[in-house]
């Protein structure tokens, strides 16, 4: 897999791309935003499987590098940072990044992170809408709470009419808590079914995933904390 590793810091990259060319992994480094912008352009190379993505950057604020990829390409990025408030990580989820590792990571955590993240782009991927038109009744209507809808064929979602753009495990996870309103998810259940992993690191990614979804749809009543055990969807009265 190529993979995009932006960081202006040469020593760290240097023994990151060591670490990763021994799994396999093809590494093209870009030092700054636009180097990085310009190699994702395309017929710029062969695509890029993912984007490790340092907010750090000498020419461009990381985020607003981020939304400018997002407008390039649905490639996958993973925001690498030392930045571990949990208002950085909604706002990097928020612009489009697919996952946040804070500094300093695990390379094998980190390992785990660009195959989880991976995975989500493959053709046989297609999320927890899957399989809604294959048991031959036809298209699946959309699902209606409240002021949210959501159409899982077109992975779209809207309040009160007005569509919200979700990335695509913010909408893998709220289709997932949709489609069984007050049922109580447990956390491992949900990272095996949106991630397709047990890795129990996954674990801090799903609270952002949870906190960006009440973010963006305006309703933190809408998912509930069930202490201990995991998620539910509360529908809305009325």
């Amino acid at each position: 897999m190529r993979l995009l590793l932006v960081e202006d810091d040469n020593h760290v990259a240097a023994a990151l791309t060591a670490v990763l060319s021994r799994h396999g992994f093809d590494i093209t480094h870009a030092r700054g935003g636009e180097e990085a912008l310009q190699a994702l352009l395309p017929g710029a190379g062969a695509p890029f499987g993912v984007v490790l993505l340092d907010l750090g950057l000498p020419d461009q604020d990381g985020f607003e590098v981020c939304g400018r990829i997002r407008k390039l390409t649905a490639t996958p990025v993973i925001m690498v940072t030392a930045r571990s408030d949990v208002r950085s990580r909604i706002h990097g989820l928020n612009l489009g990044a697919d996952d946040y590792v804070v500094k300093p990571y695990d390379t094998m955590e980190l390992l785990a992170r660009i195959h989880a993240v991976s995975r989500r782009t493959l053709p046989s991927d297609s999320g927890a809408g899957a399989g809604t038109e294959e048991s031959g009744e036809g298209p699946q209507p959309p699902l209606r709470l409240g002021p949210v809808t959501i159409e899982l064929p077109t992975r779209q979602v809207s309040v009160d009419g007005t569509t919200v753009s979700l990335t695509r495990k913010e909408f893998d996870l709220l289709a997932l808590l949709a489609q069984r309103p007050g049922v109580v998810f447990r956390r491992e259940q949900i990272i095996s079914e949106v991630w397709r992993t047990s890795w129990e690191g996954t674990g801090r990614t799903l609270e952002v995933h949870i906190a960006s979804l009440r973010s963006k749809l305006h309703m933190p009543a809408l998912i509930e904390t069930v202490r201990g055990v995991g998620y539910r969807l509360v529908a809305p009265v009325g």
